[in-house]
């Protein structure tokens, strides 16, 4: 079959890797100049890195598989991280079950019934008895209101900003799923995956084995439009119409209803009840660390950014000729005015949080910035969610949606992306 896919992101580069191994002629749009999605990166003191900071987790089955089948397996490092909780003004370890005993903003009580809850959630099995209770409502009366205040709050607001109170309960247990995958034996320290010299190694094979069978990728290529037309599918790019068997687009809900337009109404409909979270992601080089956690999570809600992810405090700072990359991450609507600010402006906003966190902090350590926008980050995850969700099978004949907010009731990552796209790719190939 001739099998166009519409974007080069993890989801749309394992579809088409998957199908041009079957032996059907696959033909990848991607709107951007590069290849990768989120996981895509850039060049920092001649090293390449993630536009969106990047791991994965040990129990991550699917993409490491596939790493393995394209004999990537020996660049996987896998590290110890160092977890960490900003409250009150002060850095808490949060690694291993002792930490949390040790965590004094909540009394002794409080931390072991957070502990045994979360420990509960880890062994759960059945999502879908928690998929219509909130988060909020399920957590404050098992965890308690300062277990949910001072650590779940945090995490829900890291995620969706003003929907944190609607957001299903079977979203969050699927985080703790992720994260007890990635627990190491003994004082059950976390244990994560990154790839030696960036994923970029990973995207780049992918994109090697579709064309090595046969397909073809084509770059800085926005699809305007996707019409179906009695048994093809045509594809409308910069003035020219593309004729396949069957399309599988990965692009967020807002985009293909806008590139097809002549969905039916009940499945466009399902579509419109999406509703995403933007990131954005300040990158900065730095002279100095900001402190000695790779993944701090922001406990205050007065902080204009969720969290603080010092990727050089993972990755040594040495294969970036020594300089420290801090990644600081927030979740807004689009009608949020940090939606638009700058690098710079979101540097200087964020300025007296980051002296908060370490009170030498001075703007001049802050050697380069970039600023990363995607409005489909994280699809906003409500109670019911399951019963929403639109088929992989649109109701126009030969085309196909697999995008983030399909995903469920995991969370969006590199593991689901792959995961997504192998699943597509075998509807698609029945």
């Amino acid at each position: 079959m001739e099998i166009g896919v519409i974007g080069g992101g993890l989801a749309g580069l394992t579809a088409a890797y998957e199908l041009a191994k079957k032996g059907h002629q696959v033909l990848v749009f991607e709107r951007q100049p590069y290849l990768g999605g989120q996981a895509s990166t850039f060049e920092v003191e001649g090293t390449l890195l993630e536009r969106y900071y990047h791991h994965i987790f040990t129990g991550d089955e699917d993409m490491i598989g596939l790493m393995e089948e394209l004999g990537l397996a020996e660049r996987m490092q896998w590290l110890a991280s160092k977890v960490g909780f900003f409250h009150e003004g002060q850095i808490y370890d949060f690694v291993t079950p002792f930490d949390l005993l040790r965590f004094e903003p909540m009394s002794f009580p409080q931390r072991i019934r957070a502990g045994l809850v979360t420990l509960y959630l880890q062994r759960f099995g059945d999502w879908r008895t928690l998929e219509d209770f909130t988060a909020q409502e399920w957590m404050r009366r098992y965890a308690g209101q300062q277990g949910y205040d001072v650590i779940f709050a945090p995490l829900l607001r890291a995620k969706f900003g003003q929907y944190a109170d609607q957001v299903t309960m079977a979203w969050l247990w699927s985080k703790f799923k992720d994260r007890v995958g990635s627990r190491s034996r003994g004082l059950a320290r976390e244990v994560l995956g990154y790839m030696d010299g960036s994923f970029q190694h990973f995207i780049d094979a992918l994109a090697e084995g579709i064309t090595s069978a046969g397909g073809e990728i084509l770059p800085d290529a926005p699809v305007e439009r996707v019409v179906v037309e009695g048994d093809r599918v045509q594809v409308v790019q910069a003035g020219d119409t593309w004729s396949f068997d069957k399309v599988i687009a990965t692009v967020p809900s807002f985009v293909f209803l806008d590139i097809v337009p002549d969905l039916p109404e009940q499945y466009a409909d399902q579509l419109r009840q999406v509703d995403y979270q933007t990131s954005l992601c300040l990158v900065l080089k730095m002279s100095r660390s900001l402190s000695h956690i790779y993944w701090l999570n922001i406990s205050d809600p007065s902080f204009p950014f969720v969290g603080a992810i010092e990727h050089t405090n993972l990755i040594p700072p040495e294969q970036y000729n020594g300089k420290r990359i801090l990644y600081l991450t927030q979740y807004v609507s689009r009608t949020d005015p940090l939606y638009s600010a700058s690098a710079e402006e979101l540097l200087m906003h964020y300025l007296p949080s980051l002296q908060k966190i370490n009170q030498d902090f001075e703007v001049d350590w802050v050697e380069d910035s970039w600023l990363y926008r995607e409005d489909a980050a994280q699809p906003v995850i409500t109670c019911g969610y399951s019963r929403r969700i639109p088929s992989h099978e649109t109701p126009l004949e030969g085309l196909y949606l697999a995008n983030t907010a399909q995903i469920y009731p995991q969370d969006r990552g590199m593991n689901y992306s792959v995961r997504l796209g192998r699943v597509i790719s075998d509807v698609v190939d029945k």
